[in-house]
């Protein structure tokens, strides 16, 4: 990760104009794409703390490790405020509380954004080079789409929540949805990500009311809105109508994750015949320009990288303790708790025994890989089996296929 950041970032400075590159990732949970990073539970289970505290200090850790890389910019934290647990990302964030995403959501953003923890994160931070540039995300309505309402096929599988279209009304929207992005704007967000969701049959990266009118104008964002992955190209089948669409929204930075000499030829050619204004373009380089500035960027040359702070015993201390302050017992018939020192436990269900199903999507992969693709990782049949002690038996099978019926 180091030398491909730092290849990629020397190149960029040894251009004609110089500018340094910013390079981000998505570290929900900690630094998860990284070999060896430190993974936190994930965000609903940090909710279920209800520590900002701990929160923030976990969002710390993530921005100590991926900036370690070279990683400066984290696509997180994701302030949905569910309103349908049906949704297969709500895993992503703090919950259906308006209150509790807002509280932990500015928590983890000055937690990335700052090392002292100041009222507010550009106080101090973004020119410390441990330090990443957090992106609230999605703006707006993820989370809030109706069921059955999403029209993507991913891979052949037809999404019914994720992309969809939200029917809140704009009162609605402006009580639910939009304090958790006050408070990280507050907090010193200066990145927001759009959202791949419609509003009302419109999607949101092409709505200039939600993007300029109501992020930018009316809530004072003055950093940067970047488009979530390919979203401009959903606005309409027409490439050329959607990126002129999406640019004259709002959109600063446009995610291209296929064809970018298709996207720069584009929008160039749309400037050039008056579809999209120099003014406009001059006004997302401005944004972009002044929030690597803000990072220090251009001061100096980057830090030498420092991979062994990435998965240190201190650093996994802290997550140790996140895991324990995030378990929820939802009940505990018969005394069934605590477990005893003798005896038989019985362990069932695939996952048991699955690092990668264990910690889930944002893991090496977007959905998280299962089986033995996190390495030195511990499974919960072997942390049972480590702690359990001569007295007691541990027996497991996948599918919860037992010999006897005593359950200690």
């Amino acid at each position: 990760w180091a030398e491909m950041v730092g290849a990629f970032d020397a190149a960029a400075r040894d251009s004609r104009l110089g500018i340094p590159l910013l390079y981000g990732y998505d570290a929900i949970h900690g630094a998860a794409s990284v070999d060896g990073a430190t993974i936190f539970p994930q965000p609903i289970a940090l909710a279920a703390t209800g520590d900002a505290a701990l929160v923030r200090q976990t969002a710390r850790i993530t921005a100590i490790e991926s900036a370690a890389l070279g990683v400066r910019w984290n696509f997180a934290p994701v302030l949905a405020v569910v309103q349908d647990v049906r949704w297969g990302r709500t895993y992503e964030t703090f919950g259906e509380d308006m209150a509790t995403v807002t509280e932990l959501g500015a928590a983890y953003l000055r937690g990335l954004q700052d090392p002292d923890d100041a009222p507010r994160a550009t106080d101090h931070g973004l020119i410390d080079p441990t330090t990443v540039l957090a992106t609230p995300k999605h703006f707006i309505g993820d989370g809030a789409t109706v069921f059955g309402s999403a029209t993507q096929n991913i891979m052949d599988t037809q999404y019914l929540l994720d992309q969809g279209d939200m029917q809140l009304d704009l009162p609605a929207v402006r009580q639910l949805l939009v304090p958790p992005y006050a408070a990280a704007i507050e907090s010193g967000a200066l990145s927001v990500m759009a959202s791949f969701n419609s509003w009302q049959g419109e999607k949101v990266h092409g709505r200039d009311d939600l993007l300029t009118g109501l992020l930018k104008d009316e809530m004072n964002f003055r950093g940067f809105v970047v488009s979530d992955w390919g979203g401009c190209d959903q606005i309409t089948t027409d490439y050329d109508a959607a990126i002129v669409r999406c640019i004259n929204a709002g959109v600063d930075m446009n995610m291209v994750p296929q064809n970018y000499k298709q996207f720069i030829n584009t929008l160039t050619t749309a400037v050039e015949r008056g579809d999209v204004s120099q003014e406009r373009i001059d006004d997302a380089v401005r944004r972009i320009l002044t929030v690597k500035f803000e990072m220090g960027l251009f001061d100096a040359p980057p830090p030498v990288p420092n991979p062994t702070v990435v998965g240190s015993a201190d650093h996994r201390a802290v997550a140790r303790e996140a895991v324990r302050r995030s378990l929820v017992l939802l009940q505990n018939d018969n005394g069934a708790l605590p477990i005893g020192r003798d005896g038989t436990i019985f362990v069932a269900g695939a996952a048991a025994d699955d690092a990668g199903a264990q910690a889930g999507g944002w893991t090496i992969d977007w959905q998280g890989v299962p089986g033995k693709a996190i390495t030195d990782a511990t499974t919960l049949l072997d942390g049972l089996r480590a702690v359990a002690g001569e007295g007691v038996t541990v027996e497991y099978d996948r599918d919860g296929q037992f010999d006897g019926d005593t359950i200690a």
